[in-house]
């Protein structure tokens, strides 16, 4: 039998062959997008809008470093071997990171089934996942308008990995 349609066209493993450098345009036009669509981020942060957060899909080659800096937000990626070192740091796969950001998952119920991994000042953590929990229309729905013409295609993108999150990553 086949596999679904969402498994034989998922773009999840061509992820894995996008070059780091490409990333960064996107990244930074998210985290400028967020921090301007999205001011009161940095109250709910609190003192920890200056503290750095390393966001690390497990199943991809590298590693997505967040400073949430009022003044000058940055959203970076690097390869694993380079990152810097950061306050804290947030592991799990990248679907289950997704789903997290995406509201489709509790954060709670990932963290205590030990698919999310957290290291460093936990309560930072804490105040990010707060923070990012009172966008209005939620975050992904706040990085997907940033695109401009390029929303449907951002939407679309968003769509499929939905699609894939609807498994566990046990599930597959």
């Amino acid at each position: 039998m086949l596999a679904p349609v969402a498994d034989r066209l998922s773009l999840v493993p061509l992820l894995r062959f996008i070059p780091v450098p490409l990333l960064q345009p996107i990244l930074s036009l998210i985290a400028t997008q967020v921090a301007r669509s999205q001011p009161d981020i940095f109250l709910r942060l609190g003192p920890h809008a200056q503290k750095t957060f390393i966001i690390d899909p497990t199943d991809l080659p590298f590693v997505l470093l967040l400073k949430p800096r009022p003044e000058a937000p940055a959203l970076s990626a690097c390869r694993r071997a380079e990152a810097a070192q950061a306050h804290a740091r947030i592991a799990g796969t990248f679907l289950d990171l997704f789903r997290l950001i995406d509201g489709s998952l509790d954060g709670d119920a990932l963290f205590f089934s030990r698919d999310l991994r957290i290291t460093g000042d936990t309560e930072a953590v804490v105040a990010l996942r707060n923070a990012l929990d009172d966008i209005d229309g939620g975050l992904v729905q706040a990085v997907t308008g940033s695109f401009g013409p390029l929303s449907p295609i951002a939407a679309m993108t968003v769509s499929h990995f939905r699609s894939l999150g609807g498994r566990s990553s046990h599930e597959r």
